[in-house]
């Protein structure tokens, strides 16, 4: 059998992880990205703001990691998205949209009854590296 190599990545391009995972990992030409609350990496504290607010800088965090595997949102396969409130959908969608402008990833979408820090969202994604 084959062994797997697993690379675990870090970067201070997002924030670091507040408990025992690994911001992302690299495996078979793959990037798995934990999933990215609105924390700024530069301080570890939330964004305050609205879906808006919080959903890019969520998206920036997600930027820094994948590029510290190797990779770039134009890569990405798929996404999963928690939201505290599904009111906040269109709002979120539309931040989404400017990320992905062309060939967007497969994607779902949940509302969740609570996230760390009491956020508004949380994005994790998978991509090719």
């Amino acid at each position: 059998m084959k062994n797997i190599v697993v690379t675990v990545i870090s970067t201070d391009r997002a924030p670091q992880a507040i408990g025992p995972y690994s911001q992302a990992v690299v495996s078979q030409g793959f990037a798995f990205l934990s999933g990215q609350i609105p924390l700024d990496p530069a301080t570890g504290q939330v964004v305050e703001g609205d879906i808006v607010v919080q959903t890019t800088r969520v998206f920036e965090n997600l930027k820094g990691l994948l590029e510290a595997s190797g990779s770039s949102l134009g890569k990405v396969i798929k996404t999963t998205v928690f939201l505290k409130d599904m009111n906040d959908f269109a709002r979120m969608n539309e931040v989404y949209a400017g990320y992905f402008t062309a060939d967007p990833p497969a994607r779902s979408t949940v509302e969740v009854s609570r996230l760390p820090r009491d956020v508004r969202i949380e994005i994790e994604c998978i991509a090719a590296v």
